[in-house]
């Protein structure tokens, strides 16, 4: 198999594990999350959560790999775009790694908070109300980085032809969708069916990296700045 062949097929993968990881996580920790009594929640579905932290570590991995394998193809058309990409990547997988920790945090603030006197329920009541807080922020801000990331990606495969224009444009459009609603996030509330575009997106662009590949009509350039 052609290295290139190869580096879109475990892309493609990866791009799937990401998604899948990090939907498996939600469906765990999103009801409890939202409950009205989310504290005591978190402290008695401890399981759950961890279970639910352990996925979206696992979605972490799975989001830096895929700069990371990408990266000898994209170098050819442009190393600074590569790069720009790999690094936001890699940021976005650091704060979903601190997002895993807060939620941690939360289920310990659970705990204590379900076991403490009276007198001392507040203060764990306040710990927890902080970790929330600290997942709710990144909830907002993540989207913003990955769209970042994915502007630098989808310019790149649609001047150089690397997938089909029509899948890039696509993309290209879900990621603009998705920063509004990160933004929107971070100000209030934002529609959650803002991310639906780039979501489809992503798994029809996985598909055809693992079927067809990148372009073989697209020519790669020397390295560019």
């Amino acid at each position: 198999m052609k290295p290139d062949r190869k580096t879109a097929m475990v892309a493609g993968v990866l791009f799937i594990l990401a998604t899948a990881f990090s939907l498996a996580s939600t469906s765990l920790t999103g009801p409890i999350l939202g409950a009205s009594d989310y504290l005591v929640s978190a402290g008695s579905n401890t399981n759950q959560m961890i279970v639910g932290v352990l996925l979206l570590i696992a979605a972490a991995g799975s989001i830096v790999l895929i700069p990371a394998t990408l990266y000898p193809v994209l170098k050819r058309h442009s190393e600074s775009i590569a790069l720009g990409y790999l690094g936001l990547r890699t940021l976005e997988a650091v704060t979903t790694v601190i997002d895993g920790i807060a939620l941690l945090l939360l289920v310990s603030s659970g705990q204590q908070y379900v076991k403490a006197a009276a007198s001392l329920g507040p203060t764990f009541q306040a710990s927890g109300t902080l970790w929330l807080a600290m997942h709710n922020w990144i909830f907002g801000l993540n989207p913003i980085i990955f769209g970042a990331g994915g502007l630098l990606l989808y310019y790149l495969l649609y001047q150089h032809r690397l997938v089909p224009r029509w899948l890039s444009l696509w993309g290209a459009i879900g990621i603009v969708l998705v920063i509004v609603f990160g933004t929107l996030q971070l100000f209030g509330s934002g529609p959650v069916y803002l991310a639906v575009p780039i979501a489809v997106q992503e798994m029809a662009m996985a598909a055809w990296f693992i079927v067809k590949g990148f372009n073989p009509s697209s020519t790669p350039t020397a390295s560019a700045s």
